[in-house]
């Protein structure tokens, strides 16, 4: 039976016309686009498209684009970077309840050495942010406020650009994470008022291993350097860059800015099909967070009374993920489901499907089929067991 892939908020397969503007890169062989010599500039060429492709992707300046080697190295020059220009009188920084580790494990290594001081903002029972609670927590000595633009387990949407006002209002910056977001739904920065903006190749059937992080000139300005070299990247990220995953990033990025309407539409109807066609086929199967407004491509089902992992593990040969992770040697669940109230039974019994680009129809109804098949399996050996 042929593979069905259904982890797109994990990574995602390369685009083939992403992997032939790579390969053009890689088979001139030399790739220091900062000699001044005629292979260094003509590599810097293929950068600065880059640069402007990815920047249309998000309505951000190619001046202001940085490349990274993936979002998490992108918040982290965030937040590290933004926390230790700090003023005194600005120490605080929020962020929400259901960021990435790449936001929240950073937001924490500042907060435990005593850099600035982290508060979480809580998240609704639809995983979208506590606009209130927001509004009581900010003050004049926030310096920045993280919130992601979709969340990658349940899909649901924020609300930026109120988030953004909030922030503004009290002189913060807006740090959002549209890694999930940007190649699958329209984002314009200067409209939502986003002043740094981080993103991921592999999300959108681009290239692993690079990123950007996209701000504004005054964002810019206040962010400090945690990569010391040549001063590569506006002085923000030094090192030679890697022109061919630029390449590849740039040209994933005009894809999805040309296509992603159109896409989300057709995907988003498969994503109906396989969570209606679930429900009707399988007792006890309940869709968690907001169905209103949540990405086209993603929905987090939980099946009473079935494992997740052992449900995910018997689907082969589909490919799906769950929310649970080993930390420190024990399985934890999701704190994504639990921090919008699940119980961690709840949150354990949950699984998410995320939809792409080369999603078929016959690959939803193999789905379908080895989830109602792996759910009745898990279910009966739990039977046994009690």
């Amino acid at each position: 039976m042929k593979a069905v892939y259904l982890d797109y908020n994990g990574s995602s397969p390369p685009d083939p016309r992403v992997a032939e503007a790579m390969i053009a890169v890689l088979r001139d062989g030399i790739e220091n686009a900062s000699s001044v010599h005629r292979f260094g500039r003509l590599q810097n060429a293929r950068v600065d498209v880059a640069r402007q492709q990815v920047a249309a992707l998000v309505g951000g300046r190619p001046a202001t684009t940085i490349f990274t080697a993936g979002a998490t190295e992108a918040n982290n020059l965030a937040l590290q970077g933004i926390a230790l220009g700090a003023e005194p009188k600005r120490h605080r920084i929020l962020i929400s309840a259901v960021e990435h580790a790449s936001v929240s494990e950073t937001a924490k290594a500042l907060h435990n050495r005593r850099i600035v001081q982290c508060e979480v903002i809580p998240v609704t029972p639809s995983g979208c942010v506590d606009v209130h609670a927001l509004h009581t927590m900010i003050g004049f000595d926030v310096i920045l406020v993280s919130v992601t633009a979709a969340n990658s387990e349940t899909g649901a949407l924020n609300p930026i650009r109120k988030i953004a006002e909030i922030a503004h209002r009290a002189g913060a910056l807006l740090h959002c994470d549209a890694t999930q977001f940007a190649g699958r739904l329209p984002f314009d920065m200067m409209r939502e008022s986003a002043d740094l903006i981080a993103l991921s190749g592999h999300k959108m059937c681009g290239p692993a291993g690079v990123g950007a992080l996209i701000g504004n000139r005054p964002s810019l300005r206040r962010l400090k350097p945690m990569v010391f070299g040549g001063g590569h990247e506006r002085g923000l990220r030094s090192g030679s860059l890697n022109v061919a995953g630029i390449v590849g990033l740039g040209a994933a990025a005009a894809i999805a800015t040309e296509e992603r309407r159109a896409e989300s539409t057709r995907v988003s109807k498969l994503r109906d099909r396989l969570t209606s066609t679930i429900k009707s086929r399988v007792r006890g199967a309940i869709e968690l967070g907001s169905m209103a407004s949540r990405l086209p491509n993603t929905a987090s089902i939980r099946f009473e009374g079935a494992d997740g992992k052992a449900v995910a593990t018997n689907m082969d040969p589909v490919a799906v993920s769950v929310g649970s992770a080993c930390n420190s040697g024990s399985i934890e669940p999701s704190s994504v489901l639990l921090a919008m109230g699940l119980s961690r039974t709840a949150a354990f019994e949950s699984i998410r499907f995320s939809l792409g680009r080369f999603t078929t129809e016959n690959d939803i109804d193999v789905a379908v089929k080895r989830t109602a098949e792996a759910v009745q399996y898990v279910r009966s050996m739990a039977a046994e067991d009690t």
